[in-house]
């Protein structure tokens, strides 16, 4: 959510940027806003007018009184009396207004980053760097899920009779291979500096509007009926709720944190969930980081972290390359996102396996996350989240960059203690 004053004092770059994103069915909010925000503002100083007269008139009354002037006492009474009901009246409207103007101030996306690339979708975003030699092996990769059964490692038939599509039952080494990548990624990160976590892993509404748009929450979401919690559909919810109405010591900053979770997800308008595989599924565990920092360290900690998911994939000889996303595929709270996307020789092509975004002070305005700096000065801080791994679609990246032809798969060396050893899953 976007400054108030600066939409005010910058209504055209406000529509400009509206218009980057494509979503010029939001441009007339930018008005609309305008003039409620006007109303609102009127009624408020009036009612504070109301309120310091009273106030005023109270203390004469008390004078009054204590000068045995009854009669002029009660005629300043009734006047405080009709007042009152006056400024009832106005509370009321300028709370309307002001939850008006909130809901539409939510609606309108953050100002986008001047070095996002524009465009309408993702199809338009842009390679900005490989790491790692694409491999094409002579000899046929089957897809992700017949390598897993070959090796008793997933059973989808069974899963489907007990939830539906886009669920899975992992087995033996499939499953340990599963357990180590979490592992490794956390210690990973721990050896980074990050502090690892295990969060609440159901969240209440105010801390989802908080985190996401209207758009994202209805598409992922899960609710739990008859409760206000929602389970999550990534570690970051929480995490980032973690700093909810918090004033945070300048000195203290970054809070650097990993933290891990299972994660359940709607899809909701996705391209299906796929019976076959676990690339697209409704639960799954990730590895998650997040940091809440100052403003101007933000772009700073922005690189730091998708080179940490660069790293790690790399650690497992697994070849990546990074997408810079453009206008149109930002979330709405989001200033810049990056994607990570694995290698997979399968599809001759890559897949996305990670996404970094810096949401500047989008999550913190609406959580009320601030900062107490020099002289006690306050201000909202910056949050930036990344995926460290997420082990479905890791799974696909390494099942596939170390199938051998017999069907057996290579245990990355940096994996091998988290599995008790083994180089090789036959």
């Amino acid at each position: 959510m976007i400054d108030i004053k600066f939409l005010r004092e910058n209504p055209d770059e406000v529509k400009e940027n509206i218009k980057k994103k494509f979503q010029d069915g939001k441009l007339e909010l930018v008005d609309k806003v305008i003039e409620l925000d006007t109303q609102s503002r009127r009624v408020k100083q009036q009612a504070d007018e109301l309120r310091a007269n009273r106030n005023k008139v109270s203390k004469q009354i008390g004078t009054l009184m204590a000068q045995g002037k009854k009669e002029e006492g009660m005629a300043l009474k009734e006047e405080v009396t009709r007042q009152a009901q006056t400024l009832a009246r106005l509370e009321e409207e300028e709370s309307k207004l002001s939850e008006q103007v909130t809901e539409i101030m939510m609606q309108i996306p953050q100002m986008i980053d001047p070095s996002v690339p524009i465009g309408k979708d993702d199809s338009e975003n842009v390679e900005i760097e490989r790491f790692g030699e694409p491999v094409v092996p002579d000899f046929e990769i089957p897809y992700h899920t017949e390598i897993m059964e070959k090796l008793n490692g997933i059973d989808l038939d069974s899963a489907r009779k007990v939830a539906g599509n886009g669920f899975y039952y992992l087995m033996g080494d499939i499953a340990r291979l599963h357990s180590a990548v979490v592992s490794y990624a956390r210690d990973f990160m721990i050896d980074r500096g990050f502090t690892y976590c295990v969060p609440p892993f159901m969240i209440r509404s105010n801390v989802v509007t908080g985190v996401m748009s209207f758009a994202e929450m209805d598409s992922m979401m899960y609710k739990i009926e008859g409760e206000d919690l929602y389970l999550i559909g990534t570690s970051e919810h929480s995490m980032i709720g973690k700093f909810i109405d918090t004033i945070n010591k300048e000195e203290e900053l970054p809070y650097t944190l990993t933290s891990y979770s299972p994660c359940f997800r709607k899809e909701k308008g996705a391209h299906g969930i796929e019976e076959r595989g676990v690339y697209r599924i409704h639960q799954f565990e990730k590895q998650e980081m997040i940091v809440v920092c100052k403003p101007e360290e933000s772009k700073m900690w922005f690189d730091k972290l998708w080179q940490n998911t660069v790293d790690l994939f790399r650690s497992l000889d697994i070849p990546v390359h990074t997408l810079e996303c453009c206008s149109g595929d930002l979330a709405d709270l989001k200033v810049r996102s990056l994607d990570v996307e694995a290698w997979s020789p399968r599809q001759k092509k890559y897949f996305e396996v990670g996404s970094c975004s810096n949401l500047g002070d989008a999550q913190a305005r609406r959580l009320k996350i601030r900062v107490s700096g020099e002289g006690g000065k306050k201000y909202f801080a910056h949050t930036l989240n990344n995926t460290v791994v997420a082990p479905p679609r890791m799974l696909i990246a390494l099942l596939e960059n170390n199938l051998n032809e017999d069907g057996s798969v290579k245990i990355p060396e940096a994996l091998r203690p988290y599995m008790g050893g083994k180089s090789v899953i036959k």
